[in-house]
């Protein structure tokens, strides 16, 4: 056995800050009133962040890029199948369920993100672009901010859930390796000469999404 580092630093902080803005935006909408400025603000910066693990998803290190754990149906199934026993095999990355779980709740969160720039309460809070479009497609977009919303929190219950199975039915732990970036791997579980993300070109993509995302917010009301 030995120490493999799969999770570098910007996908760790990007996962944690994350987990940090989603209960902030959850917790600011179900009390509402002022704190509205607080979600809409929450709702901001995880539209950054997803931006952000986008690109990150092709220029991160190995296990970070979607080319390395993105599988077809036929390995979900495969997968899915060794489950039960002990036949699934190890992954130092995303396992090609996982994967598939990840591209869902990021595809979900831009969707929430993007909904609510658009979004209204029909009372005193709307989406900073609400005014580039109609009064009743701001309406239906709201209906699919509120809608998406459910499907996020299946998301969440079901990753939860296999952090738990993990944990519970294949003894191993995968919230550590995602603090430490470690993981205890078997020299047979893949190559240990992987590409590690480059720090600085992290710094530059999550700037250049704020950027984006600043621009986005300051477009005229039409």
């Amino acid at each position: 056995m030995s120490k493999i580092l799969v999770w570098d630093l910007p996908l760790r902080l990007f996962h944690w800050l994350l987990v940090m803005l989603v209960v902030v935006s959850v917790v600011s909408a179900k009390i509402g009133g002022n704190a509205m400025q607080v979600h809409m603000l929450s709702g901001y910066t995880i539209l950054t962040l997803v931006l952000f693990r986008i690109l990150w998803g092709f220029a991160g290190s190995t296990h970070a890029r979607f080319a390395s754990f993105v599988r077809g149906p036929a390995a979900v199934i495969a997968y899915l199948r060794g489950l039960t026993g002990h036949e699934a095999g190890q992954h130092l990355g995303h396992n090609p369920a996982g994967a598939w779980s990840v591209i869902l709740m990021l595809a979900a969160l831009l969707l929430q993100a993007a909904t609510g720039l658009f979004a209204n309460d029909d009372i005193s809070t709307e989406g900073p672009l609400a005014k580039l479009v109609s009064k009743a497609l701001s309406d239906r977009i709201t209906g699919v901010h509120h809608l998406n919303v459910k499907l996020l929190f299946a998301l969440i219950a079901l990753h939860l859930s296999a952090v738990a199975f993990y944990l519970i039915h294949k003894r191993e732990n995968l919230v550590k390796p995602m603090l430490t970036g470690f993981k205890d791997a078997d020299n047979s579980a893949g190559d240990v000469a992987q590409k590690r993300g480059k720090t600085w070109l992290a710094a530059v993509l999550l700037a250049a999404c704020a950027g984006g995302v600043y621009l986005l917010l300051r477009l005229p009301a039409a």
